[in-house]
């Protein structure tokens, strides 16, 4: 399962060289899981109500080369199968030309709010997440 998303680099998002700074590449990989999660039915507003959150446990990204100023990128986000209280979200981001420009990934865990403690996610939302996947 996979989603696309668009956007143009804004002018505040880059740096004296016309850069995007590094620290922006956390919001763009936000977007796209939030509108993954989004098209398979899941709205995060929803699952945090429902008493679920999903902090990440690690943020990872390799720059392969600098998206610019005004430029056009395309962000493909995918997930992975969830398997026991973590998910986990990989990212590729390219520019106009189909450049890769850098790759990511987000593992993330399902926790109770409550209890701040780590939770087995509920088992609809697995069997639909991992249904998607595999289609």
């Amino acid at each position: 399962m996979k989603h696309e998303l668009y956007f143009r680099v804004r002018y505040n998002e880059v740096d004296r060289m016309g850069y995007v700074h590094h620290g922006n590449y956390a919001a763009y990989f936000e977007m796209g899981r939030t509108e993954l999660m989004r098209q398979l039915g899941v709205v995060y507003k929803e699952m945090e109500d429902s008493g679920i959150v999903l902090p990440l446990s690690e943020f990872k990204v390799k720059y392969h080369r600098p998206a610019l100023y005004d430029e056009q990128l395309k962000l493909v986000t995918r997930l992975q199968p969830i398997k026991g209280v973590r998910i986990i979200f990989d990212y590729f981001l390219y520019n106009n030309n189909d450049e890769l420009l850098a790759e990511g990934t987000t593992p993330m865990v399902f926790v109770d709010s409550t209890t701040r403690k780590p939770t087995r996610p509920p088992k609809e939302l697995v069997e639909r997440l991992n249904r998607d996947i595999n289609l």
